[in-house]
């Protein structure tokens, strides 16, 4: 079955009604291969119909998020990203000065993860989620210029 039908399907099952703007934002999100912001979502599917406007994309990947068939990160600047399950936990480091993304595997992190559920009882379960600095590029340029004095 298509990752699309999975997606209507689930929801069908816990009460959701699939109505065919909703059907194309999931088919536009599901057969994505990157992750897509909302406006990105909007642009995709207004390639095939204007019936549908942004505010249904929103609601809709707002739905997916809540059912647990996608993710949502903020990568900052305002530029908030969804991506399916299927794309699996990862985290997006995100360089503060040039805006570069760059998709890192969660599993370094997962000692933390355990420590932060021996300290606080919270047991962590990330999808997707940020991590923000200096990429290497913007740290060697900063270094190579030279201090007034």
């Amino acid at each position: 079955m298509p990752h699309c039908h999975t997606f209507i399907a689930a929801l069908r099952q816990h009460g959701y009604r699939i109505t065919p703007q909703r059907e194309m934002v999931i088919e536009v999100i599901a057969h994505s291969r990157q992750h897509m912001t909302a406006e990105e979502v909007y642009a995709e599917v207004q390639k095939r119909t204007h019936a549908v406007n942004i505010a249904t994309v929103y609601r809709t990947l707002d739905l997916l998020v809540e059912e647990g068939l996608a993710s949502r990160a903020d990568l900052g600047g305002g530029q908030v990203v969804y991506a399916t399950a299927a794309h699996g936990p990862h985290i997006h480091l995100v360089c503060r000065q040039c805006g570069l993304v760059v998709d890192a595997d969660v599993v370094p992190f997962e000692p933390l993860f355990r420590q932060i559920e021996a300290a606080h009882g919270f047991v962590c379960s990330p999808q997707h989620f940020a991590i923000y600095g200096q990429c290497a590029a913007c740290r060697a340029a900063a270094d190579a210029v030279p201090e007034r004095g």
